[in-house]
């Protein structure tokens, strides 16, 4: 049985010391006195957005309340910083409110509007197999960029928002708009230019960057500050891939570095944090390897990165199978993670039957669709369901393989709302608060389904196939209370296909089932009693890196690393709410960028060479008291075990995709390569998962993000903050400290697990 801990007024249990940092740093917004917005204000603001678009009744709006007052039942991350804003009320603004988006590129307009989602802190999807690749104009004019006049040089009245493009013969002038719509038109027309066959094969090409806001002022209303100090770099660094491609078009590759590009600029201006994912075709060897050997040493042991390739960093990439893969590909392919992280398998012909389930209503048909999907012959199968239908939505169909940045979230052209129930919160045994967690998840992401996007190809998305996605977090930890120290023990043996394993088994797959099917029906009442179409999947499961920190659950599905270890969560050197966390007594180290001239890491945060910050929190999940519990080393539960458990999900609650990193050893990549295998052949549901390679603590390189310690280490530690804590209101420890904002909002895919280099 679950015991609630205490909770302090800020709302947060007072044993998840994680809470406080990732909430100030991630969540709350600050107004232009300096003052951060408490939890309760989050709450407030949140919900009265969502009360808003989603014209919500007072009893739907009281459920919300207490569900996330309760931390039981969250919004998305997205909504949680920019929620309730008059920034999101804009309709141009509307995509800002989604974690999740995912883009076909098949003219300049897609590379315009993924920037534009980056900047709006959209994590960023692309599919770029030569069918819709193939679909760009071939690059026919050389470009020599100039770029003049200093960012910031323009007196704040006189600059312009809009940028400005004059063609005159042979040589454009642009003149960059102080906007996000400036940046991103600006870097559109490069690529414009690039293919206009009207300018003869080469363009003059003056770019004046004199209006754009300089470094530190705020963006008031998304939020964070401006940094532009890679924006002039954009443009030279696209001009030189565009004169690489002169006389035809551009390869998948160049495609990810144009995207990418992009994303660098939009880090670096402390907007957001990045998060992508690309898409290739299967038998595209170049996409394939394009990130292999990213990272070099050179003779004195020094680790370099090619510099033109740097940009793909930004993004995982993943393979498409519209075949299913041979046993041979699926060896190879996860021989290729283990080493590198790149060459995940997605094979895309379960990925469209998920997103027909409207019309592949029995198992049958959905059967008799994969098997005529492998054949190429699914457009033939759907036609013969769809009669009326017309050509475009038939194509829509057919592509709804794209995925967000961490592969929970399939569909085309797509947006996406998320919401999360915090399963280490809630009682195994109390159902009725279970039923209450997951309608307001429903409530909450089917509120977003009244947004109606500028941007034609995300409304025609939305119009024939809204989606939206429920997940949860801390299922690990949820499951250990429900079975007690014999379910551990049973993941120790690699979870067995014993008579308690196959009860085991079918008590998980009852609880998933179960929450699957209120999820559903929720969202379907909602859609009904609005006039919208109902989503046809509703039910995925996010990485949850972040919100979980809020509190303390293991993240997603997955197992924790350790029933207790540290913490280090990254900070700039200053930045005002590491300093709250000093003053709360949390320790302080340099991060593992910052050495001496010897190459020693420095221990000194204070040290002037020092510039980046680790804030290190002892953590110990909720059952780790638990008899027995800590007998258990779940650092060597194996990669099948792991891939039984996500299995389980996939199947009886996910109706998307499970976002899953599954961690392997060495000896593990073949079981692992025929686990996958058969589970494609058989028609599991498998569709895509990434892998990690695992080594032993001795093999790992020092202050890395997680750090499993002791029971005894813990409990020193945590005795340790008590002992240096200066305050004991980290709301007014933060209050000393009124720097503004670096970052705004959460990255888009919310996560430290998913994101790749």
């Amino acid at each position: 049985m679950v015991q609630n801990p205490p909770r302090l007024q800020t709302g947060f249990p007072a044993t998840v010391l994680t809470a406080y940092p990732v909430f100030y740093r991630t969540y709350s917004r600050q107004n232009e006195a300096g003052e951060r917005e408490t939890w309760q204000q989050v709450c407030d603001r949140t919900l009265q957005g969502l009360q808003e678009v989603g014209h919500l009744t007072a009893a739907e709006v009281a459920l919300l309340r207490e569900m996330q007052q309760d931390l039981k039942a969250l919004p998305s991350g997205r909504w949680l910083w920019v929620g309730g804003t008059d920034w999101v009320r804009q309709p141009q603004n509307f995509s800002g409110a989604y974690n999740c988006t995912s883009t076909n590129v098949v003219d300049w307009e897609s590379f315009g509007l993924m920037m534009d989602l980056a900047m709006q802190g959209c994590g960023t999807g692309a599919v770029l197999e030569q069918k819709y690749i193939s679909q760009l104009p071939p690059i026919c004019n050389r470009l020599e960029v100039t770029v003049v006049g200093q960012i910031g040089q323009t007196p704040k009245a006189a600059r312009q928002e809009q940028t400005t493009v004059t063609l005159m013969g042979q040589t454009c002038h642009i003149k960059v708009g102080d906007s996000r719509q400036g940046w991103v038109k600006s870097y559109q027309t490069l690529l414009e230019l690039a293919s206009n066959s009207q300018l003869g094969g080469a363009v003059q090409v003056i770019i004046d960057i004199s209006d754009v806001r300089p470094t530190g002022e705020q963006l008031k209303g998304f939020g964070g500050v401006a940094n532009p100090v890679k924006l002039p770099d954009l443009y030279h660094r696209c001009a030189a891939l565009l004169n690489a491609a002169v006389g035809r078009q551009l390869t998948s590759v160049e495609c990810c570095l144009l995207i990418d590009e992009a994303a660098v600029v939009v880090v670096a201006g402390n907007v957001r944090r990045s998060a992508g994912m690309r898409q290739g075709a299967s038998d595209d060897q170049a996409f394939a390897q394009a990130k292999q050997n990213l990272w070099q040493q050179d003779e004195q042991g020094n680790w370099r990165i090619d510099p033109k390739r740097d940009a793909l960093r930004m993004a995982n990439h993943t393979r498409v199978f519209h075949t299913k893969p041979t046993l041979e590909e699926c060896i190879n392919a996860v021989r290729s993670q283990f080493y590198s992280g790149e060459g995940a398998i997605q094979w895309a012909g379960e990925a469209v039957a998920r997103a027909n389930a409207d019309i592949l209503v029995s198992p049958e048909q959905k059967r008799n669709f994969l098997e005529a999907y492998s054949r190429g012959e699914g457009r033939a199968y759907l036609q013969s369901l769809l009669a009326d239908v017309g050509e475009k939505e038939l194509t829509h169909r057919l592509a709804r393989y794209g995925l967000n940045p961490c592969g929970e979230i399939i569909g085309s052209d797509f947006h996406c709302n998320l919401a999360e129930i915090h399963l280490n919160q809630i009682d195994p045994a109390d159902t009725i608060t279970q039923e209450k967690a997951f309608k307001a998840g429903a409530l909450s992401v089917a509120a977003l389904l009244n947004h109606r996007f500028t941007v034609d190809r995300y409304q025609y998305s939305r119009t024939v196939d809204p989606i939206v996605g429920v997940s949860f977090t801390g299922l690990f930890d949820f499951f250990v209370h429900a079975f007690g120290v014999p379910w551990l023990e049973w993941w120790a043996a690699g979870r067995p296909n014993t008579a308690q394993g196959q009860e085991f088994k079918a008590q998980e797959a009852d609880f998933l089932q179960r929450w699957r099917h209120i999820v559903h029906e929720a969202v379907w009442e909602y859609c009904d009693r609005h006039g919208l179409k109902r989503p046809n999947r509703c039910t995925t499961v996010q990485p949850s890196g972040t919100k979980s920190l809020l509190t303390g659950a293991s993240p997603g599905w997955h197992p924790p690393k350790a029933q207790r270890f540290i913490r280090r969560i990254t900070f700039r050197k200053g930045d005002p709410v590491a300093m709250a966390c000093y003053d709360f007594g949390y320790n302080i180290i340099p991060s593992q960028s910052d050495k001496d001239e010897t190459g020693k890491l420095l221990d000194d945060p204070f040290d002037p060479r020092c510039t980046e910050w680790l804030v290190e929190i002892p953590v110990a999940v909720s059952w780790a008291d638990l008899p027995g519990a800590d007998a258990i080393d779940i650092s060597q539960f194996s990669a099948l075990a792991q891939f039984d458990f996500y299995m389980q999900v996939q199947q009886h609650y996910t109706t998307h995709n499970t976002s899953a990193t599954i961690e392997l050893r060495e000896h593990e990549i073949e079981p692992l390569a025929n686990a996958i295998y058969n589970a494609i052949q058989e028609d599991q549901g498998y569709i895509s998962a990434a892998l990690l390679a695992r080594f032993d603590a001795h093999e790992t390189f020092p202050r890395l993000p997680f750090e499993p310690i002791s029971k005894e280490r813990y409990e020193q530690e945590v005795a340790a903050v008590a002992r240096r804590k200066r305050v004991n209101d980290f709301h007014e420890a933060l209050s000393r400290y009124t720097q503004p904002l670096m970052e705004a909002g959460p990255a888009g895919c919310d996560s430290d697990k998913c994101l790749r280099s």
